[in-house]
């Protein structure tokens, strides 16, 4: 079900221009639409180099306890470095998610007008492994380059000029989360691996994870398996999207359940395309919600999330 219910379509089409990117463009608005979620091929992002980042990913995740935690940040909300397992949780709820996570941004210039404001905090790299800068700050921008390109062609679809969603992520507080859920620990009753939750941003990217688990919540308030094969992205809107929209394109709500036995752990890899820190979200057309800069509407749902 979930195969004919998320429509998969190849980014080459719509670099092909004429009536393969009309085509492209039609097809990628009804998925978002109907489900705020799309899968794509021909994203350009090397295959190789996401084999290297899951193995690295592996290795970060089996430093010791003590190491990892020097690299978390409360401070700054956990928005750069790492976040130790069981402390994010999804809005409304108690228990916190079965995951630990290593959040990645963009290196800006330290006189940067917004490291200075700490808007958009330094990246905290693991020391021990001189691996990690240099296998994800390449993965960082394969990630943005696509995703931008990709939120040019929603913008097709939303009849906005190029320049719209363009001009509105140029140094955005995007970020890239390398998660690792456990094996399936059953210590915390009640707990997930990502209990159902909306993401907070415009468009989240996200590579094939090492174990299946993601699923998404259907209109009709059926759960299904949200699957691809090696070599697509999986595609979702967020908040800010539907905020932006007015709800045409929703942010759709999804999970990650726990596996039925032991499965060995699974790795995931989601890069989230967030808007400048100054832009003011502000719906198109009448109506809508109130205004409210990217800055402040990340903070909000980061208190939600109990990291902030």
């Amino acid at each position: 079900m979930s195969n004919a219910l998320i429509p998969l379509v190849d980014f080459n089409d719509y670099r092909a221009g004429g009536e393969r990117r009309a085509q492209f463009v039609a097809t990628l608005g009804r998925g978002l639409e109907a489900t705020g979620f799309v899968k794509v091929t021909g994203h350009g992002v090397p295959a190789d180099l996401l084999e290297r980042a899951y193995a690295v990913a592996a290795e970060t995740f089996a430093l010791p306890e003590d190491t990892k935690r020097q690299y978390e940040n409360p401070e700054i909300s956990r928005q750069r470095g790492y976040t130790s397992f069981g402390v994010e949780r999804a809005k409304d709820r108690s228990v916190g998610d079965l995951k630990e996570f290593w959040h990645v941004g963009a290196e800006l210039a330290d006189d940067h007008e917004l490291t200075v404001s700490g808007d958009v905090p330094p990246n905290h790299y693991p020391a021990e492994l001189p691996a990690f800068r240099n296998t994800f700050q390449p993965l960082f921008g394969a990630l943005e380059a696509f995703g931008k390109e990709l939120l040019v062609a929603i913008g097709d679809h939303l009849d906005m000029p190029e320049s719209y969603f363009r001009d509105m992520v140029e140094d955005g507080n995007s970020v890239l989360r390398i998660i690792h859920y456990p094996d399936n620990p059953a210590s915390i009753p009640g707990a997930v691996r990502a209990a159902q939750h909306e993401d907070i941003n415009l468009l989240t990217v996200l590579p094939v994870s090492t174990r299946p688990g993601l699923q998404l919540l259907t209109r009709d308030g059926e759960w299904v398996a949200v699957d691809a094969a090696p070599g697509v992205m999986v595609c979702d809107t967020g908040d800010m999207m539907q905020v932006l929209t007015n709800g045409r394109i929703p942010a759709t709500t999804h999970r990650v359940v726990n596996p039925d036995k032991s499965d060995g752990g699974r790795f995931s890899m989601p890069f989230f395309l967030h808007p400048h820190p100054d832009h003011v979200l502000t719906p198109l057309g009448p109506g809508g919600e109130a205004p409210i800069s990217s800055r402040d509407f990340l903070l909000q749902r980061l208190r939600d999330n109990g990291v902030g």
